[in-house]
């Protein structure tokens, strides 16, 4: 199965354009959507998950007319917001068992797909403990379980490891990867390091625009010998970024290493650093930066 998104425009009342002409072909698996805060991810995200109307443009997820026929995505959907609120008084199973309700699964099967459910995401030890007083892995974790109920062909999680622990992360890139063997699973983020760990497709997306959609690695190729670093002086920030191409920076034994996107060696002791996804993400928004 495919999701096909084709012109999808949606601009909002106070004339902010969140989605412009967005069109992307999103196979089964892990695919990435890279973008800084207010890049039109959530907008995307909500358009494909039926809680808003996009202004124009298709989409299509195999058969299934996504802007039109809401009821049938919603029947093979599996959504994890950034934030979702649970009650703050019911336990984790009896929480999953009243979505699975919310679902349809019938009562027969109920209790045999939450409590694999529970003992898929690790919290089968935990089920009966309250979700409000899980941690925020083990709570991503639950909606990981309930984005999972009635077996969707389609799952959306936006912002999934902002705030998680290393162990906590490196465990949701497990279920995530594991998970995303047999359904479209579209990883909505601004940390580079989620789409380089686990997606094997990805775009980048900005001020409602795609800048780049296709594999990581054929986004790195384009960098190969264009990309220059150095250390540096804090001090030296701003003049440097005045004079080159600066698409991205990182402390290094508190001392700042650039790295400038240029066809040539600059001058003044650069050398050639192999291109990072950081270095793709930064140097396309620039150029569109460049553009406007």
């Amino acid at each position: 199965m495919q999701l096909t998104i084709n012109n999808l425009n949606k601009t909002y009342p106070n004339g902010v354009r969140a989605l412009q002409d967005v069109s992307l072909e999103i196979p089964t698996g892990m695919y990435g959507l890279l973008g800084p805060n207010g890049a039109g991810k959530s907008t995307l995200m909500r358009t494909l998950a039926t809680l808003q109307d996009a202004d124009s443009g298709t989409a299509t997820l195999g058969d299934i007319n996504v802007l039109t026929d809401k009821d049938e995505v919603r029947r093979v959907l599996g959504y994890l917001p950034q934030e979702f609120g649970v009650y703050p008084r019911i336990s984790a199973v009896e929480m999953l068992d009243h979505l699975a309700v919310l679902k349809g699964i019938p009562p027969a099967q109920r209790k045999e797909v939450v409590n694999a459910l529970l003992q898929r995401v690790n919290l089968w030890d935990h089920r009966k403990k309250s979700v409000s007083s899980y941690s925020g892995g083990m709570r991503q974790r639950f909606g990981i379980a309930q984005a999972l109920l009635g077996d969707p062909k389609l799952i959306i999680v936006d912002e999934p490891t902002a705030g998680l622990d290393p162990g906590e992360r490196n465990r949701f890139y497990n279920l995530l990867s594991e998970i995303g063997e047999n359904v479209i699973v579209i990883l909505s983020t601004h940390i580079v390091e989620d789409v380089r760990e686990l997606c094997s497709n990805m775009a980048i997306i900005n001020n409602g625009q795609v800048l780049y959609a296709g594999a990581p690695d054929l986004a790195l190729s384009e960098l190969k010998g264009m990309v220059w670093e150095k250390a540096i002086a804090k001090s030296e920030i701003e003049d440097y970024q005045q004079q080159y191409r600066v698409i991205s920076s990182k402390l290094v034994a508190g001392k700042p290493i650039i790295h400038v996107l240029s066809e040539t060696n600059p001058d003044g002791g650069f050398k050639a650093a192999t291109p990072g996804l950081e270095d793709v993400f930064f140097a396309k928004i620039s150029a569109q930066e460049q553009e406007a």
